[in-house]
């Protein structure tokens, strides 16, 4: 399963945000969170109101992002700098969890299947 680009980034920013408010965040983990930011508020000059999502999303980590993630493909913000740092501080936020390959899982023939957290679905199956 791949992910894509502005789903991870937003997951980074959501993962960093909660990270630095639950005050787990090392060094490491501010300076790449504060230059992934910086790389999206480069893309995001003159788009006001996709920086001001950010805020939030920083404020309440656990709130919606779909809009977020819709706005940064929208504007094409998310490049391959912005993806990079985005790859970076998930590196260094769960070592694990970003290798490549790692949560792949295999849907074919599935139905009424969610992946993630928080998700609502509902299901009509005929």
């Amino acid at each position: 399963m791949r992910v894509d680009p502005a789903t991870m980034v937003v997951q980074a920013l959501v993962t960093g945000a909660a990270a630095g408010f639950s005050g787990a965040a090392s060094a490491a983990v501010t300076d790449a969170y504060q230059a992934l930011k910086q790389a999206l508020a480069t893309r995001l000059a003159g788009r006001p109101q996709v920086l001001e999502q950010i805020r939030v999303l920083e404020r309440r980590p656990g709130g919606p992002t779909g809009h977020l993630v819709h706005d940064l493909v929208v504007t094409e913000a998310v490049d391959t700098q912005v993806v990079e740092c985005a790859q970076r501080l998930l590196a260094l936020l769960d070592p694990a969890g970003s290798r490549v390959g790692a949560g792949r899982i295999d849907l074919r023939e599935a139905q009424g299947v969610q992946v993630g957290d928080g998700n609502t679905q509902h299901n009509t199956f005929g």
